[in-house]
């Protein structure tokens, strides 16, 4: 033991330099791990839900959202197209869907929730190609259609509500992800009806 003076100053310096360098350590050691807690980027892409704005989507706009890495059509419908769309059911593969593409609650006439708007996954169900959206034009492809998706890659073609036209090479209809509407100004993408 030392007779030396006791520096009570210098004592407390230390303390709260030590108690600073530890809680420095802490923080440094927690928000990696608390990061951790959050899902990652392969996980999001895997299922997260994505939410979509509808309410500044003017009928006959296509908008485009990605949900598990893959592009998904989002179309208001206008009042023409969707009075029009039984008109061609001769000329669809499969017109009442009943090859399951869709979620139970989407296997109707207009494959969708809501009527007013069609909610399909942008990829051609014959190799994966992304088809384009043709607005009042789409008769060029297919004889008496204004509206509807053509292929490009290989030809093939749907019509306003994903469903696949005979003599194409794509085997079904686009394919109707799972989606809800929380709001009247919001669909939510990847999150069944009544799940919201």
């Amino acid at each position: 033991m030392s007779n030396a003076p006791v520096n009570n100053g210098r004592r407390r310096f230390l303390t709260a330099a030590t108690s600073v360098v530890g809680g420095v350590g802490v923080v440094g050691v927690a928000v990696p791990f608390i990061g951790s807690w959050n899902p990652s980027a392969r996980a999001k892409a895997a299922g997260a839900p994505v939410e979509v704005n509808v309410s500044k989507i003017e009928p006959g706009q296509l908008i485009r959202a990605e949900w598990r890495g893959k592009p998904v059509y989002v179309v208001r419908r206008t009042e023409e197209v969707l009075a029009n769309l039984s008109a061609h059911d001769d000329e669809l593969r499969d017109p009442n869907s009943e090859v399951p593409q869709q979620p139970v609650y989407a296997t109707n006439a207009y494959r969708s929730i809501k009527p007013e708007y069609m909610v399909a996954l942008g990829v051609c169900t014959h190799l994966g190609c992304a088809p384009t959206y043709h607005k009042g034009d789409f008769d060029q492809h297919v004889e008496g259609v204004k509206n509807g998706f053509f292929c490009p890659c290989h030809g093939s073609k749907f019509d306003m509500a994903g469903r696949v036209f005979q003599g194409v090479p794509a085997p079904t209809n686009l394919m109707v992800p799972d989606h809800s509407f929380p709001n009247d100004d919001t669909l939510l993408i990847g999150v069944a009806e009544g799940e919201a």
